[in-house]
């Protein structure tokens, strides 16, 4: 499946029927349609396609593209069909909804801003807003020199006026990233060397030698919008209260079943719709709030302010890829951040595409991982933070409920799904069980994820591993001194 991005001068269909409209825009009011960053050029065949208005992304769908027609032409009609009826579609976002907070928010997965929702400010846009504070980009990487370089190309690239890039390189067996950050890159990105294993203990190294006012973290697999940093950092700028943003994650390429599945489930993208979550005004549709951490981001794309995340004592070494925990380092810092009082702000402005992993293989480790991450971070809470345990088992009945009436769901899609594909495999005369697993991206922000048992399986077995594992870890890290009280 191809990945490309369109932007649209307009939502609406142009009422033009000439060649070209007005200021050059083209008839079917197309500014640009490329490949996803690294594709090649857009043709026949299945797209997973980003629409954005005018630089800002609003949303994404799944389409296929017919042998002799003009792509951006035909792409353009099926997403403004698809997006129909949002506040993008009117190419009007109003100020005072300038943002939603997540106090009675409503729906998030859908993948296009709904009519009440509007971001502060457009991708390119002529509204004013505080020059964004000076930040430091963290990419932790252990041995992969060539997925490394072509994220910190894009690192440079950004359009932020004040930035440094710090590179950590956790546990190096060669010398291969120092080679890669002196020859190349030397003078413009910083090389930081971290000997313990571990992806919390390579952001905390990532913290100390930082000097902004601002830390961002992303993966050295993933390519970063132009606009991403500023995007990323400018609600810092704007609400003192803010102390942690995350963005949005799409996917790079769909070229194996294995990326297409995972996108298919959801993915990393949490949607179109900004949402800033205040401790103060627990939301309404999040039962297990501040507790249910997978819901604000990932930590591929995150940034915190400084002085509040070293205040929560950064990363729990203990958590993270690369420990027994196998993961839930990002889930920990955004809860410890929002039980400090801070709010936590989502906007799908800062945009970086995401390299998903390639096998079957990749993703049975992904999910097994998932699902150890997640009981590992609230291990890892009630370990550090014994006071927050009340809380959690205050929110377990109803959130519990949620989870019963969100996998019924889940389950009557899957078995509608598969009915429609038997369906079509008997018409097709193909058999009845081909890609009976299989999900469309694009489609998924409807509210159901088709995901197979074997998988789901492997995450419960992942959450029963987890909290053993955080402990395995935490003994291997007890007396590590945090990296910034050293000096």
């Amino acid at each position: 499946m191809q990945v490309a991005e369109l932007d649209l001068d307009a939502l609406d269909p142009p009422p033009c029927t000439g060649s070209r409209a007005a200021g050059g825009v083209p008839a079917h009011g197309v500014l640009s349609l490329r490949p996803a960053p690294g594709g090649t050029e857009v043709g026949p065949g299945a797209v997973f396609l980003l629409v954005r208005h005018r630089g800002r992304p609003v949303g994404t769908l799944a389409a296929t593209l017919p042998d002799g027609v003009d792509p951006a032409r035909f792409l353009a009609a099926a997403a403004r069909e698809r997006l129909a009826g949002t506040a993008a579609v009117r190419g009007r976002w109003s100020g005072a909804a300038a943002d939603r907070t997540a106090h009675g928010a409503g729906p998030r997965h859908h993948r296009a801003a709904p009519d009440d929702a509007a971001p502060s400010v457009a991708a390119g846009g002529d509204e004013q807003r505080p020059r964004p504070l000076r930040a430091s980009v963290v990419v932790a990487t252990r041995e992969r020199p060539g997925v490394l370089g072509r994220a910190l190309d894009s690192l440079l690239a950004q359009d932020h006026p004040d930035f440094e890039v710090v590179v950590v390189d956790n546990a190096p067996l060669t010398g291969a990233t120092r080679e890669l950050v002196e020859r190349k890159h030397d003078g413009r990105v910083r090389y930081v060397r971290e000997p313990v294993p571990g992806l919390a203990v390579a952001h905390n190294r990532g913290v100390a030698a930082a000097d902004a006012a601002v830390l961002a973290f992303t993966d050295d697999d993933v390519v970063a919008d132009p606009h991403w940093l500023t995007a990323l950092t400018a609600p810092f700028a704007e609400d003192s209260r803010i102390g942690c943003v995350t963005g949005l994650i799409l996917p790079a390429r769909l070229g194996t079943p294995a990326q297409v599945l995972l996108e298919s489930h959801g993915g990393f993208a949490k949607g179109f719709v900004p949402r800033t979550y205040d401790p103060a005004r627990p939301p309404a549709d999040e039962p297990l709030f501040p507790f249910t951490a997978g819901r604000f981001g990932s930590g591929a794309n995150m940034a915190f302010r400084a002085g509040a995340l070293r205040a929560v004592g950064g990363f729990d070494p203990a958590t993270g890829t690369g420990t027994a925990a196998r993961g839930g380092d990002d889930l920990y810092a955004f809860v410890r951040i929002l039980t400090d009082g801070h709010r936590l702000r989502y906007t799908p402005d800062a945009l970086v595409w995401h390299h998903h992993r390639e096998t079957e293989r990749d993703l049975r480790n992904q999910a097994f991982g998932y699902g150890a991450g997640l009981t590992a971070y609230l291990t890892a809470l009630v370990a550090r933070r014994p006071g927050l345990l009340p809380a959690l088992l205050a929110r377990l009945p109803r959130g519990l409920a949620h989870a019963r009436s969100m996998t019924a769901h889940r389950e009557a899609h899957r078995e509608a799904h598969r009915d429609a594909e038997r369906k079509a495999h008997r018409e097709a005369d193909q058999g009845a069980d081909q890609g009976g697993d299989q999900g469309v991206p694009g489609q998924h922000g409807a509210g159901g994820h088709p995901w197979p048992r074997s998988l789901s399986r492997l995450e419960r077995r992942g959450m029963l591993a987890g909290p053993l594992g955080y402990v395995r870890a935490r003994r291997r890290v007890r007396r590590l001194p945090l990296p910034w009280e050293e000096r």
